[in-house]
C-alpha cells in the first residue's frame, strides 16, 4: 500500500468510527454518555479533516508533512488510572448503552490495529503522517474500554470526572 492508497483507507475507517459514535449519541439514554461519544465523534472529524487535508497536499506535492494533530482524549496511562480510582461504584446501564459500547470498541481496535500496521510498513514519511493516530486510538480504545468495563460492573457509569474532556 502506497501513502495515497493508507490515507484514502483510514478515511474509510475514520468515517466508519464517525458513524459509529454518531449513532451512540442519537441512541444513548444518559446524557453523561452523550457527552462522551459526542466527544469521540467530534475527535474522529478533526481525524478526517486532518486526513482529507493531508491526501490534498500528497496529491499536489507527492509528499506529506505530519502536522501537530490534538485530541480532546486523556492518554490511554491516564485514563487507566482514573479508572483504578473508582473500582467498586457500581450502577446499571441499559443494555442498549453496552451494546454501543461494545460496537465503539470494535471499531476502535479494527482503526488502530490499520494504523499500526501503516506505521509498521509504510515508508518513513507515511509511519510518521500515521504515528500520532496509533497514539489518540489507543486513548479513544482505553477511555471505550473504560466506559464498557465500568458500566459492567467495575465503576461508574458514564460519570468520571476525573476524565476532563475538554482538556486533552
Amino acid at each position: 500500500m502506497n501513502i495515497e492508497e493508507a490515507i484514502k483507507t483510514a478515511l474509510q475507517y475514520e468515517g466508519r468510527v464517525v458513524n459509529v459514535y454518531r449513532e451512540a449519541m442519537d441512541k444513548a439514554q444518559d446524557p453523561t454518555g452523550q457527552k462522551v461519544f459526542k466527544a469521540l465523534s467530534d475527535d474522529e472529524m478533526k481525524h478526517v479533516a486532518y486526513l482529507k487535508d493531508k491526501l490534498e497536499e500528497w496529491k499536489k506535492t507527492g509528499h506529506v508533512t505530519p502536522s501537530r494533530l490534538n485530541t480532546v482524549i486523556p492518554s490511554r496511562d491516564k485514563i487507566e488510572a482514573a479508572v483504578k480510582t473508582l473500582r467498586g461504584q457500581v450502577a446499571a446501564p441499559p443494555e442498549n448503552e453496552i451494546r454501543l459500547l461494545r460496537q465503539a470498541l470494535q471499531v476502535e481496535v479494527e482503526t488502530s490495529g490499520f494504523y499500526q500496521k501503516m506505521v509498521r510498513e509504510l515508508p518513513s514519511e507515511g509511519q510518521k503522517l500515521f504515528e500520532r493516530f496509533v497514539e489518540i486510538e489507543e486513548g479513544h480504545k482505553a477511555i471505550v474500554q473504560a466506559e464498557l468495563d465500568s458500566v459492567s460492573g467495575s465503576g461508574f457509569y458514564f460519570d468520571m470526572p476525573e476524565f476532563n474532556l475538554e482538556a486533552g
